[in-house]
């Protein structure tokens, strides 16, 4: 369990939600640190589907407007982990799944009514348009309602290994934040990882999120002989369910003491790994090469600790790892 201490010596310990109530209000009212400010929250509960057939009520949908050329829907579960990971949150997000098929008008009907009430949303729309190839919310939300599946984020107080792996299970898209607050006296703060955060740190100044194509992934001597070199293949990786259709290739930085990104290859196809959240992405025969090395630059901290995004132009003129990120997170 964490603790928090401040620079005064302030102690936080967790707060232990009791209502999922109270647990939800503390996540609408940080929307925008919890899923960024380039895509709409909206904070509906009506019902959709049919009852007896799936029928469900989501706690909100999330309007990913981070890639220009392929925006997403998302339903919203928020939920405790001490609620029942198979009976019930597993059953809320295939009811999901059924339901979003189902009643695709309906839910297109509340966002449209959601987005007329509320300037904010249209503004942030009209902004959108501008930078898309989208035209109108009429062509937007068919998009994200009837051509793309929309996909499923659950929010919860502690992401177990246990719902990762039912998750896994599900043909519906899934992703997992977990929030987290911490009390002293009065005073809270919240502990949470935002949506997308791999992805929107990983964009370049120069990059758009639409160009990011490749997936980073450090690798150790032993792993990166057999497995990214002689099976053409690399597991287990958790990857950002909105990245799943945009990864054409995958790159191997090498830990020390190479230290150093010096393969890349091209991705024939992503599947499941065993019965986990996690993937295996397979490459396409005789693609692996050899690339100039990019190497660590002069900031410390720049060496990726786990699977980072990048785009294949980027990784092949980079002169060192801080031509690619920057801002030095990982």
């Amino acid at each position: 369990m964490y603790k928090i201490v401040d620079e005064s010596g302030t102690t936080y310990s967790l707060y232990t939600y009791t209502l999922e109530s109270e647990f939800e209000k503390m996540v609408v009212a940080n929307v925008d640190s919890i899923f960024g400010k380039s895509g709409i929250y909206f904070d509906i509960k009506k019902l959709i589907g049919k009852p007896k057939k799936g029928a469900t009520i989501p706690d909100g949908y999330y309007l990913d407007l981070t890639f220009h050329k392929d925006p997403r829907l998302y339903l919203v579960e928020v939920e405790l982990n001490r609620h029942d990971v198979y009976g019930h949150i597993g059953e809320q997000i295939l009811r999901f799944g059924i339901s979003s098929e189902m009643d695709k008008y309906k839910m297109k009907g509340l966002l449209i009514d959601a987005i007329k009430a509320d300037a904010t949303k249209q503004a942030k729309l009209t902004d959108y348009f501008c930078r898309s190839s989208y035209h109108n919310v009429n062509e937007l939300l068919d998009k994200v309602i009837f051509d793309n599946k929309p996909a499923a984020i659950v929010i919860i107080d502690e992401a177990t290994e246990e719902l990762y792996n039912v998750m896994g299970q599900l043909t519906m898209s899934t992703d997992v934040i977990e929030a987290q607050t911490y009390l002293s006296g009065q005073r809270k703060l919240h502990r949470f990882t935002p949506f997308h955060d791999e992805v929107l740190t990983d964009i370049a100044p120069n990059e758009d999120a639409d160009e990011l194509d490749t997936i980073v992934v450090p690798a150790r001597e032993d792993g990166f002989e057999s497995e990214f070199l002689q099976n053409n293949r690399w597991f287990a990786i958790r990857i950002s369910g909105a990245m799943l259709d945009k990864i054409k290739y995958i790159a191997a930085y090498q830990v020390a003491p190479v230290s150093g990104i010096t393969h890349i290859a091209e991705v024939e196809r992503i599947e499941k790994y065993n019965d986990t959240n996690k993937y295996i992405l397979y490459f396409k025969p005789g693609t692996t090469q050899k690339i100039s090395k990019v190497g660590l630059g002069k900031k410390k901290g720049q060496a990726p600790q786990g699977p980072r995004y990048a785009s294949y132009q980027a990784i092949v003129t980079a002169k060192s790892i801080e031509d690619l990120w920057s801002s030095g997170q990982t």
